[in-house]
């Protein structure tokens, strides 16, 4: 940003972009602006109301919006709102005059905005002119031919002196594309102007406010009267809402008298806008502006079809090449010799200057691309640090300063990370291209302060401003980005398989090693078991003949004998279920959810064994895809530990269902119970962990076996819990 020369004040064009526009406090007079509380309450009236409706501004505060519009109106648009139904318009007569009322809603304020119209011009007419001239859109045959279709209907229907498609490149910078003028106007087409001359609130309006209006650029704003004077009402939705002055100022430079600007927006991004001066005042009423949003309606939507069309088309041309280059790599030995030995490069596969392949460690590349050393740098110090696994830029050295270094080599890079190592790319570089941008207006002089009105004022020069533009490269195109993404997921299939050979070998040796686990586990659990049922079975001899002859103390340790018996059992029985759960082959079935947990709870004799538990289950649970035996064990560790750690509450309660996340079904079962620390949320699902006390029993396996039945599954589980307050386990497979 150049400062012009004797200016008291450092300039900060970041302030354009904080400017509140949408409370800017004032209207345009061509309507007035009226808003009500939900109680229809009247809280704000800008100063025109009697101009334009008959009433005193004043007057109206604190009145009944229903005084003004009826009583019918106001049920309409008071149950529209809470039923969050779409306010409609309406035609009244006020004071002899035709109104139309536009409804909006403002935070938590009804806005109306009410303008006055001419019946005989405000009808339907123009539509059925409309409709013939669109199928000129739809005839067009490029982009080009359906911009310059679009300025010439435009001006045809709205009579405006000058009609211009204003394009946006990825920096919010303009061009004028497309121009249909009167043949006395100053010609703005094919120049470019800064992105801070529609800074981004502005841009971010248009997709709630796609017709913006200015009457007359020289009009006097309407103050807005307020019953609480420090409530700014938010206008954004207002078709009234007055102009930022800067903006007016900026118009008064270019000696516009009127303008209509209407937002081209395709695949939900600002493409563009359709903007119309006129050398003096015109008023567009509500109805033809209605007209304009349906003719950029139709226009974005030819647009976004000829954009995809485009895509499409360079899309499977990627794919072709795509699938010459993985040909060339399965005939080769390397990967490397597929890419950069063959008929096919893997420069041919994107337009570039140079390419690189960065595979453990080693770099291969083709071209023009900078010194190994470099790449390394480039990655370790910027492409590793990023989360995303692609980057582009065409001006490198903005965003990593030592891109200086082989500016001369590659000013933008498109680059692929392959699968998770940070250290594995392909990457495609570009030189810089120099290019001549004609600007309208210097674009150094964006503005200017401005002593008088104490602010800042844009430039007042619009005349052709022509600059050599260096240090950036051409644009990396959509289908570009794409193609090379898919080209790396495909090298990234190729590496994989490569690499399975050698896993191959150390699955055969770990299968070896876990058979031979297997058979020990098993013996193990042979030796355990065996003393171990003749412990409980002396111990259950010693109760049944002669613990009524035991002192206290004896029984007691018969009974803990008993206990921890049986608690070794469950330990061993689990741990044998956990170690050969991996080699447990899965009899994969439809299951009906909530059969599965009726039968579940059937066997846990809920009425007798907790009767006190409520258990509120969803009516109909989405079908589950598994094995029946394993699931059901997941169901059942999960119902039992919740049943158990909330049956000591006041007022015991269970909830089964499911829910829709990241467009998985997640299953969860929620309680009421002790709950557990946040902190433990990872480790609960370890082995042999438990973080309950030793109020309940346990052993510390059920959740980790849960974990790996549903990783089985190619699921996951996770729990969110507080203690005290219950908690909630949810999984999906």
């Amino acid at each position: 940003m150049l400062i012009k020369s004797g200016s008291p004040k450092s300039l900060d064009l970041s302030k354009c972009e904080k400017e509140p526009i949408h409370i800017i406090g004032v209207t345009q007079p061509h309507g007035a602006v009226i808003a009500c509380d939900k109680d229809g309450n009247i809280t704000h009236a800008s100063e025109n109301t009697e101009a334009v409706l008959g009433y005193n501004a004043q007057s109206l505060l604190n009145q009944k919006i229903s005084r003004l519009i009826g009583e019918d109106l106001w049920n309409k648009y008071k149950n529209g709102i809470s039923e969050k139904a779409v306010l409609e318009t309406a035609d009244l007569i006020l004071n002899g005059k035709p109104i139309i009322v536009v409804p909006h809603l403002s935070n938590d304020k009804l806005l109306l905005d009410f303008e006055q119209y001419d019946k005989k011009s405000s009808n339907y007419d123009i539509q059925v002119e409309l409709t013939t001239l669109l199928k000129k859109l739809g005839s067009a045959g490029t982009i080009n031919e359906l911009c310059s279709e679009a300025v010439d209907i435009t001006r045809s229907i709205f009579g405006y002196d000058r009609v211009m498609i204003y394009k946006f490149d990825e920096e919010w910078n303009g061009q004028v594309v497309a121009e249909a003028k009167k043949e006395n106007m100053e010609s703005f087409l094919g120049l470019n102007y800064p992105a801070s001359d529609i800074p981004k609130q502005a841009r971010e309006l248009f997709y709630k406010n796609k017709v913006r209006v200015i009457s007359d650029v020289n009009y006097k704003p309407v103050k807005l009267l307020s019953n609480t004077p420090h409530s700014p009402l938010d206008l954004t939705n207002s078709q009234l809402r007055g102009v930022s002055p800067i903006h007016i100022e900026y118009l008064q430079n270019m000696n516009v008298g009127a303008s209509m600007t209407a937002a081209l927006i395709s695949n939900g991004k600002l493409w563009g806008l359709i903007t119309c001066h006129h050398s003096q005042s015109k008023l567009v009423d509500f109805y033809q502006r209605q007209t304009c949003e349906f003719l950029v309606g139709i226009f974005s939507n030819e647009l976004t079809l000829k954009n995809s069309e485009n895509y499409l088309e360079n899309i499977q041309k990627k794919e072709i090449l795509k699938t010459e280059l993985l040909q060339q790599v399965y005939r080769s030995d390397s990967i490397e010799n597929g890419l950069f030995e063959s008929a096919l490069k893997l420069t041919d596969f994107i337009d570039c200057n140079g390419a690189a392949l960065i595979l453990n460690e080693n770099i291969k590349g083709i071209g023009e691309v900078p010194d190994d050393a470099l790449i390394k740098d480039l990655i370790a110090d910027f492409l590793s640090k990023k989360k995303e696994s692609v980057f582009f830029s065409n001006q490198l050295p903005q965003v990593y300063p030592d891109a200086a270094r082989f500016e001369n080599v590659a000013t933008g890079i498109l680059s692929v990370r392959l699968g998770d190592n940070n250290d594995n790319y392909l990457i495609w570089f570009r030189s810089e291209v120099v290019k001549n941008v004609s600007w309208g207006g210097n674009p150094n002089n964006k503005a200017y302060y401005n002593e008088d009105k104490k602010r800042l004022s844009p430039r007042k020069s619009f005349e052709k401003w022509t600059e050599k533009l260096r240090g950036v490269s051409n644009v990396w195109n959509d289908f570009e980005i794409k193609g090379a993404t898919s080209l790396s997921e495909s090298i990234n299939y190729v590496i994989l398989k490569n690499q399975k050979a050698e896993i191959d070998k150390l699955n055969k040796k770990l299968l070896e090693a876990h058979n031979e686990l297997k058979l020990f586990s098993q013996g193990l659990s042979h030796d355990l078991n065996a003393p171990l049922r003749g412990v409980s079975g002396y111990a259950h001899i010693l109760k049944e003949d002669h613990y009524v002859d035991l002192e206290q103390k004896g029984r007691m340790a018969v009974d803990s004998i008993l206990a921890s018996t049986e608690k070794m059992k469950d330990i061993i029985d689990n741990v044998l279920s956990f170690a050969g759960l991996s080699t447990k082959e899965m009899v994969k079935s439809c299951l009906v959810t909530n059969t599965l947990i009726m039968d579940i709870l059937t066997q846990f004799n809920i009425a007798v064994n907790y009767p006190k538990t409520k258990i509120i289950i969803e009516d109909h649970i989405p079908s589950m895809l598994g094995d029946k035996r394993m699931l059901t064990q997941v169901w059942a560790n999960l119902i039992a530990n919740a049943l158990k750690y909330s049956e000591n509450t006041a007022s015991p309660k269970l909830e089964i269902g499911s829910v829709i996340k990241d467009r998985k079904t997640v299953y969860y079962i929620k309680d009421n119970g002790i709950g557990f620390d946040p902190k433990y949320k990872e480790e609960i699902f370890n082995l042999f962990s438990r973080f309950s006390g030793n109020d309940y029993k346990g052993t510390g396996i059920g959740l980790a076996l849960v974990k790996k039945i549903l990783e089985k599954h190619e699921g996951d589980i996770w729990a969110e819990s507080e203690l005290g307050k219950g908690s909630t386990f949810f999984f999906y497979v």
